[in-house]
């Protein structure tokens, strides 16, 4: 077993890891960084606890991964663009309440993304992540030969068109157009193949039968729904989760209405996926 400057703790066989041991208010040297690294795409996401860290340092910390995004669409912090705010209350129902990858929809989608609970509910707001290689792993032969090499199409509108002026929904897609993605993504450092279609943002599969392609999708996507391939994580104030966007889905449970729950999130940019047999 590695030696760390930390400790860990498995949440589930498959996913998910508790990290202790680590005060993110002191910084975290790029040894312990490439050590979370390494546990990062073997646990696929990591869960800290007690980190009362500042907005910069949260952004300090996030950058010894990559550089950091700006999302087109969905709130940000006035004074740091890279800072995505999720908050929901009486009058703004959690939407997040779907598996998905984040920004699947970009040429170059995340790496990874770091979120912190600012304000939690006492009881619900729970955010659940899926193991993708598993779930891939787990398919039937049949299904496996019929995904081979394909490729799907993934949109941004399907979620954040839906407020879009048509003017500005243009305007967008020709910023953002359609991306094309392998179905099955060779995760670019470990080498497994993991499910990289979700029901946020893709729209089809490329060169197949619309109803073969729906079929297909609805398929690979209710792979997610199985609690085997599944950790469920509890947040608190302060508490932190790091997940790896190339090998794993989540999904934001929105059972705390009208409760208050206040996240603030770091995505780090990723690269062109690409499949390989």
């Amino acid at each position: 077993m590695a030696s760390y400057d930390f400790s860990v703790k498995k949440l589930t066989p498959n996913i998910g890891a508790l990290i202790t041991g680590i005060d993110l208010t002191k910084g975290a040297s790029q040894e312990t960084c490439a050590q979370l690294k390494e546990v990062l795409l073997d646990a696929k996401v990591l869960f800290f606890r007690d980190q009362n860290i500042s907005l910069e340092q949260h952004m300090s910390f996030a950058r010894h991964f990559g550089d950091l995004e700006v999302h087109p669409f969905a709130p940000t912090h006035k004074d740091h663009p890279e800072v995505l705010v999720l908050s929901h209350g009486k009058d703004s129902k959690g939407t997040e309440n779907f598996w998905h990858s984040d920004v699947t929809w970009r040429k170059e989608p995340s790496l990874g993304s770091i979120l912190r609970a600012k304000r939690v509910p006492e009881t619900g707001g729970d955010t659940l992540f899926a193991d993708m290689y598993v779930a891939y792993e787990n398919l039937s032969d049949e299904v496996k030969e019929k995904v081979e090499g394909r490729i799907a199409i993934h949109d941004f509108g399907r979620v954040f068109g839906r407020n879009l002026t048509e003017e500005k929904r243009q305007e967008m897609k020709r910023k953002y157009p359609l991306s094309e993605h392998p179905v099955i993504r060779t995760h670019p450092e470990t080498g497994r193949k993991a499910i990289y279609v979700n029901t946020a943002f893709t729209d089809s599969i490329k060169d197949m039968d619309k109803a073969e392609s729906a079929a297909l999708l609805a398929h690979l996507y209710a792979q997610a729904n199985t609690p085997e391939y599944q950790c469920r994580f509890k947040w608190q104030p302060n508490s932190i989760a790091f997940w790896d966007n190339r090998s794993c889905q989540h999904y934001a449970a929105s059972d705390y209405w009208p409760n208050v729950r206040v996240m603030e999130r770091v995505t780090i940019v990723g690269d062109k996926p690409y499949y390989s047999s």
